[in-house]
This record gives C-alpha cells, sequence and structure tokens, in this order.
C-alpha cells in the first residue's frame, strides 16, 4: 500500500479523487470547490491518493501535518472496496509518522456511526471526552457536533484546545 500526495487540479488522477470525495461524503461535510483548489498548495495540507499493493487506486486520506498531530479532515475508501482491509492499513500508514493521529465522526447514536467507531477504534483510535462542534463548510450551514477520536491514545485538553484553535484557524481559515 501506498499514498501519492496531489498538489493540483491538473493531476490526472484528481477527477477521479473528487469523484469518490464527493460520493463519500454530504454536502455539508464538503469543502468548496475553490476552498479546495487553495489549500492543495498549503504545506501542511496533504491531499493523499491510497493505491493498493497492485498500484490500484483505492480512496483518500485528505489531512493536516503539523510537528505535533496529523488532522485526518476526510477519509474514505471506495464503496466496493470497503471490508477488505484497505481502510486499517491506510490508517497504519499515518500512524507510523510516530505522531499523534487526530480525526472526528458523528456521534455513535444509530448502527452504522456505531459500526465506524468500532473500525476506528480497532484500528486504535480512542473517544475524547472534549464536546467538539466542527465549523460549517459552507456560509449558509452551521457547524455539527462530533467525536473526537485520536491515537495512538487519547489526548489531553491542553493537546485538544491546540488542535481545536488549529481547526479554526487554519484548516477552516482557508
Amino acid at each position: 500500500m501506498r499514498t501519492e500526495r496531489i498538489t493540483t487540479a491538473a493531476h490526472p488522477l484528481f477527477p477521479a479523487a473528487m469523484s469518490l470525495y464527493k460520493e463519500s461524503f454530504p454536502f455539508h461535510e464538503q469543502r468548496e470547490p475553490a476552498s479546495q483548489h487553495t489549500i492543495m498548495q498549503h504545506k501542511e495540507y496533504h491531499f493523499l491518493a491510497v493505491f493498493d499493493d497492485a498500484d490500484a487506486f483505492v480512496g483518500l486520506i485528505l489531512c493536516w501535518e503539523t510537528e505535533e498531530f496529523i488532522y485526518v479532515e476526510h477519509f474514505c475508501i471506495g464503496s466496493t472496496l470497503r471490508n477488505q482491509g484497505f481502510g486499517s492499513r491506510a490508517l497504519q500508514l499515518l500512524l507510523e509518522t510516530g505522531k499523534t493521529v487526530i480525526l472526528e465522526i458523528d456521534p455513535p447514536v444509530d448502527d452504522i456511526s456505531r459500526r465506524r467507531k468500532g473500525f476506528y477504534e480497532r484500528c486504535g483510535f480512542a473517544a475524547n471526552p472534549y464536546p467538539h462542534i466542527h465549523p460549517p463548510y459552507h456560509q449558509d450551514h452551521s457547524g455539527h457536533a462530533l467525536v473526537v477520536m485520536s491515537a495512538p491514545n487519547p489526548i489531553t485538553e491542553e493537546a485538544y484546545k491546540r488542535f481545536s484553535a488549529y481547526l479554526q484557524e487554519t484548516v477552516m481559515g482557508n
């Protein structure tokens, strides 16, 4: 398994990557296209295409890497390729950096969201107890409550505050 960083919409895989992105996330969780194009040039933003061992495109990891942590803003595996180990192997690539990996999930209130939480827990992530509202991606929407998960360990309240400030100022400031 490997990843390839895409830094421009001119990359030949970008259309397929954006198609997967749009089918994987509801509109209110998607960046505006202009914002996506702008942040691809940000040095801390990594738009990563994920490939299997046969070099076939299987998913995306859209993340921000700081000295302290990696924040996974969006992560998806193609719908027909799920439950084949690609997701856990892709996350393992991030965990191998030795940095804390942070991501957000919907609160586990139904079967799908509970299964998603279980998947991340099996990958070594732990839910953090801090109330968290993800800022809106669109001006006509409001933020939404999410659960912050981290690996390999839960984060301290101070680390959560640094992450939250980074999310507000850098990730959503673009």
